[in-house]
């Protein structure tokens, strides 16, 4: 599945973006490279690197997001092990967006293709643990807060919800 999203700024006039989960090893690295210029380089989230186990899963979706044909933004999206028979939980993460393309907004189109590709897998409901600076953008997009904020990886997070179903 492949989404595609138009605009027209006063930087990139008719701009398309296209999100797709990675088919090759070139698109697989490039969903890296973004991950790790954002979350190793610019946050400082993680020392040497953000792959973890779910990296290595084969049901995990690495989507990456191209404008114009060059990788810009990538988010990450995987089911989760059932918590019980009634619903198919799934949850997002890795969501990032070259500094210098941020202005854009194509954050909400990879969300957006996150969500659909979970739904159309089956999912009932994704989740998502979101900088406390991203729940108002996560708001805007139909999610909904659970619980309280709690530290991940050192920085506090929103837990945050979206019903697949509707």
């Amino acid at each position: 599945m492949a989404v595609r999203f138009s605009r027209s700024s006063s930087e990139l006039s008719d701009s398309t973006l296209v999100c797709r989960a990675a088919a090759t090893p070139d698109e697989s690295a490039e969903h890296a490279k973004i991950r790790h210029a954002v979350f190793v380089e610019e946050q400082g989230l993680f020392e040497l690197t953000d792959q973890d186990e779910f990296d290595r899963d084969p049901a995990t979706y690495h989507v990456v997001g191209y404008l114009d044909g060059r990788p810009v933004g990538t988010v990450r999206l995987y089911p989760l092990p059932p918590s019980d028979e009634s619903e198919a939980l799934w949850k997002g993460d890795r969501l990032a967006v070259l500094p210098r393309y941020r202005h854009l907004m194509l954050g909400g189109p990879l969300v957006r293709h996150a969500v659909a590709t979970a739904a159309a897998a089956g999912g009932s409901r994704m989740i998502a643990f979101v900088q406390l600076t991203n729940v108002t953008f996560f708001r805007r997009l139909g999610w909904t807060a659970v619980g309280e904020p709690f530290p991940y990886v050192g920085v506090p997070h929103q837990r945050m919800s979206i019903d697949l179903t509707r």
